[in-house]
């Protein structure tokens, strides 16, 4: 066995040297042999009964968190997870499951997918599944179990809210191909709009159909692509998306790594869909990657017009390796790099602080690029829009009511009291409803504290630590008592958000994902700003010309 050791110790240095053309083969081999000597060691001697696999998996993850959070070992346990990351496809059941105490729910099932067909809803609560107690069971173990291959059959027992006894539900598992664009539609006359949830396989084509689709419904004058909270994805897809509406032969992106063979130009290298059409692409701080390359590009082309908030800032690149026993290696190899030569990397991972922790690069640092028509924009942090729109700030109320899954577990009671919902999948909440809602959360808890009655904290604390709040106490406690009667009417001076969220939670029970989108963008500001630029040429255009 250690005979066997050394000699892979000794293939792998030799590797190691044929690939970095480097003197450094030592180290490797030494630091290789030591780690193999002290993983026996511990197996061994250990006073405790320990896991081989676990201990290594452990020490691989730790190697490789030091270097970025992208580079990431996937064991053979995992791979269907990365293949759903990439693909979009996976064997199961079709529905989003969430963990509440000490059992895992139907959180949302996918329309026309096996959940919803055999009747599965919203806050069905999972007792069992094949026989077998769900109690205490994480979402992963869930999730393994209800995944597996089309055809074969799954048996549930279900308590479902509102309704006395459990009941079980037995239906075979199916392909599970989850939409890339799953929602596209015209928002005003002459408006398309087109949700891109993520850039898995074959989804420029979703969204290529969904630009034909709109093209033959009406006329055409001004296309929203919208990229918020989109993570990203497979880079070609994002080349292929840009080259909807850009000529042929344009640069999209270029990718520049440690191995200067690997380095490539990605170009437009199909005829385009639209190149003259009017586009607005909306990003948010959870866009990344590949929806940063489509937003940048846009943008760098002066093609498009970016709203929305600044991006995350992922500009590496990452491929997958093949390892032995089925497991795999995704790993950094390359930065990339958008028309204008910029890299929006927001992180430099290679250089961390002393106690280990990443900066973003600073402002002052960063490097002015020029687009197409000669505007100014910079590297080093996401992409910043050309129209940056203030989001509503979320107080603590609304984050104790979501936290708590109030909103969530009143559109369950408004579902089973309306069983009928006659419209095209739109959900605005009736002003009664709000006063319902009221009624249903009086005798739930979601305690929160306001900022306010931090400061109140932070006061107390410091006048007493300085010997002062003895002579303010009762100055004190008679304004906090103002302030508590005044909280009381935090529900009404947040009625218009909480019927904003209350709308999209019950359109989703009526029309699942499709309707939470739909029913959102009445209330979007980023889509408003869009329109509005869209509804104006000569605003639109202002944008993207140079002022001299």
């Amino acid at each position: 066995m250690i005979k066997k050791i050394k000699i892979t110790i000794l293939t792998i240095a030799l590797v190691f040297t044929s690939f970095s053309f480097t003197d450094n083969y030592f180290e490797i081999a030494k630091n290789l042999d030591i780690f193999t000597t002290l993983y026996r060691e511990l197996n061994n001697y250990y006073v405790d009964e320990t896991d081989p696999g676990e201990l290594m998996k452990t020490a691989i993850d730790k190697m490789l968190k030091s270097l970025d959070p992208y580079t990431n070992y996937i064991p053979e346990s995992e791979i269907e997870d990365f293949k759903f990351m990439t693909t979009g496809q996976y064997g199961g059941i079709g529905a989003v499951i969430t963990k509440r105490k000490d059992y895992v729910f139907i959180n949302e099932p996918y329309k026309d997918f096996p959940a919803q067909k055999a009747g599965l809803i919203a806050g069905d609560k999972i007792l069992e599944i094949d026989g077998v107690n769900a109690k205490g069971k994480s979402t992963e173990d869930v999730s393994k179990a209800l995944k597996g291959q089309p055809n074969t059959t799954v048996r549930l027992l279900i308590e479902r809210p509102y309704e006395e006894n459990p009941f079980e539900v037995s239906f075979k598992r199916e392909k599970i191909s989850v939409k890339s664009v799953p929602f596209y539609s015209y928002v005003e006359e002459g408006i398309g709009y087109i949700k891109l949830r993520s850039f898995t396989r074959d989804c420029s084509n979703d969204v290529k159909n969904a630009l034909l689709d709109l093209k033959k419904e009406g006329d055409l004058k001004g296309v929203i692509l919208d990229l918020r909270s989109n993570p990203g994805g497979l880079l070609n897809e994002s080349v292929n998306i840009v080259n909807l509406f850009v000529e042929k032969g344009q640069e999209v992106v270029s990718t520049r790594g440690k191995i200067e063979s690997w380095d490539k130009i990605y170009k437009a290298s199909k005829s385009p869909v639209d190149v003259s059409t009017p586009i607005i692409v909306l990003i948010n701080q959870s866009s990344a990657s590949a929806s940063e390359i489509v937003a940048g590009a846009i943008q760098d082309l002066d093609r498009g017009v970016v709203i929305g908030q600044r991006s995350y800032g992922k500009g590496l690149v990452q491929q997958t390796k093949k390892l032995s026993y089925n497991s795999q290696l995704k790993l950094t190899v390359a930065k990339y790099y958008i028309p204008s030569g910029r890299c929006i990397q927001a992180l430099d991972y290679s250089n961390r602080n002393d106690d280990g922790s990443v900066g973003k690069i600073p402002d002052s640092l960063m490097t002015a690029f020029q687009t197409k028509n000669g505007r100014t924009v910079y590297d080093g942090g996401g992409i910043m829009p050309d129209i940056q729109v203030e989001q509503e700030e979320v107080n603590n109320l609304i984050i104790s009511l979501v936290r708590e899954r109030l909103f969530f577990d009143f559109a369950t009671l408004y579902k089973y009291q309306n069983q009928f919902f006659n419209d095209d999948s739109v959900f605005v909440i009736p002003d009664s409803a709000f006063d319902l809602f009221k009624e249903f959360l009086s005798d739930k808890s979601y305690d929160y504290k306001t900022e306010t009655e931090k400061a109140f904290d932070v006061l107390k604390k410091k006048s007493e630590n300085e010997n002062y709040f003895a002579s303010i106490e009762n100055e004190f406690n008679t304004l906090f008592s103002e302030f508590e009667l005044n909280k009381k009417n935090d529900l009404e001076r947040n009625e218009k958000m909480i019927n904003e969220i209350l709308s999209e939670e019950i359109a989703s029970r009526y029309a699942f994902q499709e309707g939470r989108i739909k029913t959102s963008i009445l209330f979007d500001k980023d889509v408003n700003e869009a329109i509005k630029y869209l509804n104006d040429k000569d605003l639109y255009q202002s944008v993207l010309t140079t002022v001299d």
